[in-house]
C-alpha cells in the first residue's frame, strides 16, 4: 500500500521526502537571485536545467524507467514541458532581476490560483463557493505584497511582479493541460524530458544574447549552480516523485505550501531582505488561501 499504511497514518518516510522537496525549492529562490549577481538569468537556469535533466535521465536508467517518448506524445510533451518548465524558468529568473527572493516566492505560491481559474474553461471543473472564496484570499495576499510600499514602488517592480504571474500562469496552464492530455511515462523520464525540454531552448537564448562568461563566477556562484542543478532539478525530483508515491496527492500538495516560507525566511537570513508586517502578512494570506482551496 503505497499512500499510507493500513492504520491511515501518513507515510513517516513520505513525509521527511516532502520536507526534502520543499526546503531544497525554498532555499533555491535566495540562491538564485544571489547568482544573479554573477551570471545573467537566462543562461544559469537553462544550462542548469539540461544538466539537471540529464543527471534525471541517469536516474531513470538506474531505476529501470524506459526513457522512450510514444510518438503520439511528443507534440503534447513538447507543449507542456515549454509552458511548464521553460516559462517558470525563464520568467521567473527574468523576475529576480526587479523583485526580492521572498516576493518572487510568494507570488509562486499562486500557482493553484491559476490552475483553479484555468481548469474552468478548459475542463469544466467549476469553481465551489468556497474555493472562490479561498482563492480571493490568496489574490488578497498577492495584492498586499505588490501594493504595500506603495505605489511608485510597485510602478518601478512591475516588470518583475508581471515576468513571475506569468511563470505562474504558465505552470498553472501547464499543469491544467496535463490534466487534459495526460502524458504517460514513468515518472523520472517525464521529468527528465519535460525539464530537458522546457530548458534547452531558454539555454540557447540566455547563450545567444547575454554571453555569460564562466570568469565572472566566484566560489559561491559555482557553488549555486552546482545547488541549482544536484539540489533543485535532481534530488528535488527525485524526492517530490518518491513523496507522490508514498503520500496522498492532496497532502504533498499542501506540503509544498512550506516552498514560499522557507523562501521568504531563507531570505531573510542569507540576502538579509526585509522581513515585517508587510511579508508576513502577505504570506499568511496567500497560504491560507490557497490551502484552504486545495483542501475544499
Amino acid at each position: 500500500m503505497s499512500l499510507t499504511n493500513f492504520s491511515g497514518r501518513l507515510s513517516p518516510l513520505g513525509l521527511i521526502l516532502l520536507a526534502v522537496t520543499s526546503v531544497g525549492w525554498g532555499l533555491n529562490f535566495p540562491i538564485m537571485k544571489h547568482l544573479l549577481s554573477e551570471w545573467p538569468p537566462l543562461s544559469s537556469r537553462g544550462l542548469c536545467g539540461i544538466a539537471g535533466a540529464a543527471a534525471l535521465a541517469l536516474f531513470a536508467l538506474a531505476w529501470r524507467q524506459k526513457l522512450t517518448v510514444p510518438r503520439a506524445m511528443w507534440l503534447r510533451l513538447l507543449l507542456v514541458s515549454t509552458l511548464t518548465i521553460g516559462g517558470w524558468v525563464a520568467f521567473m529568473g527574468l523576475a529576480l532581476l526587479w523583485l526580492n527572493a521572498s516576493e518572487a516566492a510568494v507570488l509562486g505560491i499562486s500557482i493553484p490560483v491559476w490552475v483553479a481559474f484555468l481548469a474552468w474553461p478548459i475542463l469544466g471543473e467549476r469553481l465551489s463557493p468556497l474555493r472562490a472564496v479561498a482563492l480571493t484570499v490568496a489574490l488578497a495576499g498577492i495584492a498586499v505584497l505588490i501594493g504595500g510600499h506603495g505605489i511608485d514602488a510597485s510602478v518601478e517592480k512591475l516588470p518583475g511582479i508581471a515576468f513571475a504571474l506569468a511563470g505562474a500562469v504558465c505552470v498553472g496552464l501547464g499543469t491544467v493541460l496535463t490534466k487534459h492530455f495526460p502524458l504517460a511515462m514513468p515518472p523520472l523520464s517525464l521529468a527528465a524530458w519535460q525539464i530537458g525540454l522546457g530548458c534547452v531552448p531558454i539555454a540557447i537564448v540566455g547563450l545567444a544574447v547575454e554571453q555569460p562568461q564562466l570568469a565572472a563566477l566566484s566560489s559561491v556562484g559555482w557553488a549555486s549552480l552546482v545547488y541549482m542543478t544536484l539540489i533543485q532539478f535532481c534530488l528535488c525530483y527525485v524526492c517530490w516523485f518518491a513523496a507522490l508515491e508514498r503520500l496522498p496527492a492532496a497532502t504533498a500538495s499542501i506540503g509544498t505550501l512550506l516552498v514560499p516560507v522557507i523562501g521568504v525566511l531563507a531570505a531573510a537570513a542569507m540576502l538579509h531582505e526585509p522581513l515585517g508586517l508587510r511579508e508576513i502578512a502577505a504570506l499568511v494570506f496567500t497560504l491560507g488561501g490557497v490551502a484552504v482551496a486545495l483542501r475544499s
